[in-house]
């Protein structure tokens, strides 16, 4: 049995990606500089979305073979392989990386062919049959480390999501290119969206896109509460689906609320970009009785002595 042995589940499978827009071609994007990081980004977040999981599947090397983008994933636990599998035959893989890719390339759309191998396997061809693959998949081990250039871009985007903030510059080689609207903290500058101010509790207020000051206050302060306001928010942002709340919750158990909240409000931040809005945030707030915080985002708090 593939579980018998104490040894941790490991195994390896190539995801082949290929664009099918003529103008899109996803090899020469990795190839450049600029691109590059963007494309990291939105194959980053696809995998973590497929897994409910950041550390679901670890990227191991990503090849350029014209016309194909081809992504060495290593597994290390069978849920999880599980998970993504089941995500990759309901195209739930392909539509979250398309739209990444879209946020990322600032591009209207990128449709996407995939195929998915496990040695000389064709793992498209059965994968109805879930135990087949990942018997494939396990026997598969991954025959390298990670490359030095997925380490380096994957420190380069958690830093960038950890310590963003606007116009902040960030003194990493090859990752000024990152600093796009598309990641977590899109620019204050401009307002898109169509809601240019809301009301709360009577009073008028400007919408804005949230800020890294407003996601550490959330994850501070929102408590036990935070799969509540994951679930108000989820009912207009798929990335937010049950599964992922509840994965949100054992993976980060034990590094408590706060990181547990503060990641929900960073997937929501990722999805949604500029449409990750104040305003959204704050009406989930009073949906779960949170008006406290919700006065605390909105800076009420240290005016209500002069009121």
């Amino acid at each position: 049995k593939m579980a018998g042995s104490s040894a941790p589940w490991i195994g390896s499978a190539y995801l082949f990606l290929q664009s099918t827009c003529k103008t899109i071609v996803l090899p020469s994007l990795y190839e450049s500089s600029q691109k590059k990081p963007s494309v990291f980004k939105a194959l980053k977040l696809a995998l973590a979305d497929s897994t409910g999981s950041v550390n679901g599947v670890d990227m191991l090397k990503v090849h350029c073979s014209h016309p194909h983008l081809i992504v060495q994933l290593k597994f290390c636990k069978q849920e999880n392989c599980r998970r993504f599998l089941q995500s990759y035959r309901e195209g739930v893989l392909q539509e979250s990386l398309q739209n990444h890719l879209q946020l990322s390339l600032a591009v209207t759309t990128v449709p996407l062919e995939m195929e998915l191998k496990a040695g000389n396997e064709h793992l498209d061809n059965m994968l109805k049959d879930e135990d087949r693959c990942l018997e494939c998949i396990y026997r598969e081990k991954p025959d390298r480390l990670r490359d030095e250039e997925i380490t380096e871009l994957e420190e380069c985007l958690k830093s960038l999501i950890v310590h963003q903030s606007i116009n902040n510059n960030i003194a990493v080689k090859d990752c000024a290119s990152l600093n796009s609207p598309s990641l977590p903290y899109p620019s204050q500058g401009s307002s898109l969206s169509p809601q240019v101010t809301f009301i709360f509790q009577g009073q008028q207020f400007a919408n804005r896109t949230l800020t890294p000051d407003d996601h550490q206050k959330f994850a501070k302060l929102v408590s036990k509460k935070w799969k509540q306001v994951g679930r108000s928010l989820q009912r207009n942002c798929r990335a937010l689906r049950d599964p992922v709340i509840d994965n949100l919750a054992l993976e980060y158990d034990r590094e408590g609320l706060y990181e547990q909240a503060y990641q929900l409000l960073l997937r929501f931040i990722q999805s949604e970009g500029k449409k990750a809005t104040i305003a959204r945030l704050i009406a989930a707030l009073e949906e779960n009785g949170l008006i406290s915080l919700a006065e605390e985002l909105l800076g009420l708090h240290s005016n209500e002595d002069c009121s």
